[in-house]
């Protein structure tokens, strides 16, 4: 899993950079985690989870 920024006082201002406009939330973090560890990820093996707002394009 590759999070990126995520909101807080000191990056707030590199929202404008990003191009989906803001930040990311630490529960959408969170929620990346939940998926990867449980049932419903079960057949997933092995990958980059780039959460970044579309930040860094691989």
């Amino acid at each position: 899993m590759l999070p990126d920024y995520v909101m807080t006082p000191m990056v707030a201002k590199i929202a404008a950079g990003i191009p989906v406009g803001r930040l990311g939330e630490p529960e959408e973090i969170g929620k990346a985690v939940a998926y990867l560890t449980g049932a419903d990820s079960g057949y997933v093996t092995g990958f980059d989870l780039s959460i970044n707002g579309g930040q860094h394009m691989s």
